[in-house]
């Protein structure tokens, strides 16, 4: 199933019923997920698997509904985008506010921990350029992510982490002279030139206005826009207090006793420093959580030795075409993905898949770009190159993870829309009731300002982001790809876990299990017999029997003649004798006794394992069993998932008394056995009708449905590309360790975003009371705001100790 989105223009609406009658009926038609009707922009917004439905049968359905469809559009498409200047949740909810209010605006979602929006729109209503525009409007700066090359991202930051270290130094040099004056002012000692108020204007303007400068361009737009923030707090803050100071130091009198006037010098230009160091140290912590984003673009090669026009030839990474030929010597990086086509050689795919065994490649094996080449020298054809590779895709989802939003953040999103007006009126409040009570101006204004600098959300806005880009980057590091924040969030909840059986417990490839010979047949003989009959076979179960022959006895002779019976086995000729590999039907109706072997066939076969009987010259010889062995690490998985309190069950089409076995090897309570493919998903769906919350895992195309269905889609890596499309979490290796991996990762990672979002909210819920009451100092606010943003984001950095 594959997932479209379209957007569609509706005529002749004239009120909600004829909007809401339209909306019933497209969620009716079968295929479709979702669909939204907009009155206001006269839009259908419509998600559906185009596998069962088109475009064409949904405006079918709204012209048979007695309207018409005015314009055809392109469909979705999205665009990344990299916003500069944002300063705390308040800049990034306002522009996020912005951009889904704008006609032809499907979805917009803005970080601001990694400082770039995701945003769904069509493209035949709206183009990059005017969204562009639009946030460029409410005073950000905003470019396409594709145009910034990770070297220009890396020195933009760079940048900024050095801008700020300048202005912090200059800030720090000019504010320690004004609270040293502070310090001796309230221990008694008289310093006449630090005490001057004609020295103290003089250090404090540079800080407040070109230091400041950013507060002040930043507070401009969002009042111009109508949304105040954090910069609004601190442009206001410190105004008061700097101009408050600069008022008394022309019009109050120095009265007798007194060292110096009123001034609140030290408060704003300390106010700017502090800010300044949690910016700095945060700047710093942020480049930190998309370390894992940055190991894995260091993992591409720069250059790749192809061989043309016979010549072998270096070129770079870019020039390299599907097709071309390339070889690889040992300890060499593969450059692109590609298949064997000469040679072998074991390679370290441990950066990728988190596997720390080589993986043993030959001719026709798949190799995949960014690994190492561990011995041997092969040459492979290049099948997939630039964005198209696996670690392209896989940095392309990490992005788009780390870029997403989780669920809670909604919380923090809602209260930062409201918070600073709120603020800015209990800051007013606070002022009125201290001059209304017969306290002094000075009491009434540091309270005020005291208010406003501890109020500001920063933390509240990285509470979430920073914690899902470490998160999602930890497990990119272990080989778990989670499409999305909202994943990482549902994967914590997870008390079901259904694992497909072939290809997710099991190996998915038959293999020889017994070879029990009877009579004088030795196990070596009776192997190569039934080796030589199944030597033409196409069926899984008889190339198991050949394979292993061939690699335990070496050449296996032709059979002079070779006849498959479908459901029961082959007849062949080897030796000029009449060999039978097959059911214990295909042996009764040769007149076969098979009494000798019945009970051992039975014991088998309750083990799980396929018993194959192998009659020659109408005499039985023996019994060969096949079966789709159990992962060497399926049990323990197990084992991990049901001690986290989760419940396990194994689901496939093989019969009751097979699907038991194999789940008793593996110690799984939970059988659903004998379900057809395309009831995979109804199983899942009945599991989450009963209250579970459930992942499906799974490797084959005839497991998509059901992730889809499921709560969290877990797709093995080693699988088909269908099942990964349709899961919400990739593992790349089939080692079903990684499942409890991945929700012990989502566990840890959501109590960190508990944490972070607790102490954002009581910080300020704890902080402002004290502030208005006059108990708290502006300095050791503005010092307590710096630092709960880098407090913030240390905690989410502490998952990358996660293991």
């Amino acid at each position: 199933m594959m997932n479209r989105k379209e957007i569609i223009r509706i005529e002749g609406m004239s009120c909600a019923a004829c909007a809401s009658k339209i909306e019933k009926k497209l969620n009716q038609l079968p295929g479709v997920q979702q669909a939204a009707v907009n009155l206001a922009t006269e839009k259908a917004t419509v998600e559906f698997d185009d596998a069962q439905l088109g475009r064409t049968d949904i405006e079918n359905l709204i012209r048979n509904l007695g309207y018409g469809v005015v314009q055809e559009t392109s469909g979705a498409s999205r665009v990344q985008l990299k916003i500069t200047g944002m300063s705390c949740a308040a800049c990034s909810a306002k522009i996020e506010r912005k951009l889904n209010k704008l006609t032809g605006i499907i979805q917009a979602s803005v970080n601001l921990s990694t400082e770039k929006a995701t945003v769904d729109y069509d493209p035949a209503v709206m183009k990059v350029s005017e969204i562009i525009q639009s946030i460029e409007k409410l005073g950000y700066k905003a470019s396409r992510v594709e145009e910034i090359p990770p070297d220009r991202e890396k020195e933009i930051r760079e940048k900024e982490i050095r801008n700020l270290r300048r202005e912090l130094i200059f800030g720090a040099v000019l504010s320690s002279p004004l609270i040293l004056a502070m310090v001796l002012a309230l221990v008694g000692i008289d310093v006449p030139f630090l005490h001057n108020w004609v020295f103290q204007l003089i250090l404090a303007t540079p800080v407040q206005f070109i230091i400041g400068f950013r507060f002040y361009r930043n507070a401009f737009f969002a009042l111009r826009a109508k949304s105040p923030n954090m910069d609004v707090l601190i442009a206001m803050g410190t105004s008061a207090a700097y101009f408050y100071s600069v008022y008394n130091s022309f019009f109050q009198e120095l009265m007798p006793g007194m060292m110096m006037k009123d001034l609140y010098f030290e408060a704003s230009t300390v106010i700017i420093t502090l800010i300044l160091l949690g910016k700095y140290l945060e700047a710093v912590a942020k480049g930190k959580t998309s370390e894992a984003i940055k190991k894995l673009m260091g993992l591409q090669s720069k250059t790749a030795r192809v061989i043309r026009n016979g010549q072998e030839m270096d070129v770079v990474i870019e020039e390299v075409e599907v097709g071309d030929v390339i070889v690889v010597r040992p300890g060499e990086k593969i450059p692109v993905d590609g298949i064997v086509i000469e040679g072998s050689s074991a390679v370290d795919e441990s950066m990728l898949t988190g596997e720390s065994l080589p993986v043993e490649k030959s001719v026709g094996d798949p190799v995949i770009g960014a690994t190492i080449n561990k011995y041997g020298t092969f040459n492979y054809k290049a099948t997939k190159v630039g964005k198209d590779t696996v670690l392209s895709q896989i940095i392309k989802m990490v992005e788009d993870a780390q870029g997403s939003k989780a669920p809670i953040q909604k919380i923090a999103d809602r209260v930062s829309g409201v918070f600073v007006p709120v603020v800015l009126g209990i800051a007013v409040l606070t002022f009125i009731i201290w001059i209304v009570g017969g306290h002094n101006l000075s009491k009434g204004l540091i309270s005020a300002v005291a208010v406003l600098v501890i109020a500001c959300p920063c933390s509240l806005g990285l509470a979430t982001p920073t914690a899902i880009m470490v998160g999602t980057g930890k497990g990119a590091e272990k080989g778990i790809l989670f499409k999305g924040g909202e994943h990482l969030e549902t994967a914590y909840r997870i008390n079901a876990v259904v694992l497909d059986k072939t290809g997710t417990i099991t190996k998915g490839q038959p293999e020889v299990t017994d070879v029990i010979p009877v009579g004088e047949w030795s196990s070596e003989q009776l192997l190569r017999l039934a080796a030589a009959a199944e030597k033409k076979s196409e069926h899984p179960l008889g190339v198991a029997i050949y394979e292993n022959a061939k690699e335990n006895l070496g050449i296996i002779p032709d059979p002079e003649e070779f006849q498959a019976i479908p459901g029961h086995g082959v007849s062949a000729v080897v030796d000029g004798k009449k060999v039978l590999v097959g059911t214990r039907k295909l042996m009764m109706e040769a007149g076969i006794d098979i009494n000798e072997v019945e009970a051992i066939a039975a014991a088998l076969e309750d083990q799980g394992k396929t018993a194959m009987l192998l009659a020659y010259d109408h005499h039985l010889a023996g019994v060969v069993a096949v079966a789709d062995v159990v992962k060497e690490n399926s049990k323990a998985a197990i084992e991990e998932l049901q001690q986290m309190g989760i419940e396990v069950y194994m689901m496939t089409g093989d019969n009751r008394r097979t699907a038991e076995a194999i789940a008793k090897q593996v110690g799984i309570r939970h059988v659903l056995a004998e379900v057809l493919p395309e009831h995979k998903a109804e199983e899942v769906e009945r599991l989450r009708k009963e209250g579970k919350v459930v992942a499906m895992v799974g490797d084959g195309i005839n497991d998509a449905p059901a992730l889809v269905r499921a709560d969290v889609g877990m797709a093995i890596g080693t699988g088909t590309d269908v099942a990964m499309e349709a899961a919400d979490v990739t593992l790349m290796r089939g080692d079903l360790r990684a499942i409890p991996t991945a929700i012990r990762l989502s566990r840890k990672t959501m109590t960190k975003i508990k944490q972070n979002l607790f102490w954002a909210f009581i910080y300020n819920i704890i902080g402002i009371p004290f502030a208005a009451a006059g108990a708290l100092n502006p300095i050791l606010a503005g010092a307590a705001m710096a630092l709960s943003s880098v407090s913030v984001v240390t905690n989410s950095l502490s998952l990358r100790r996660f293991t």
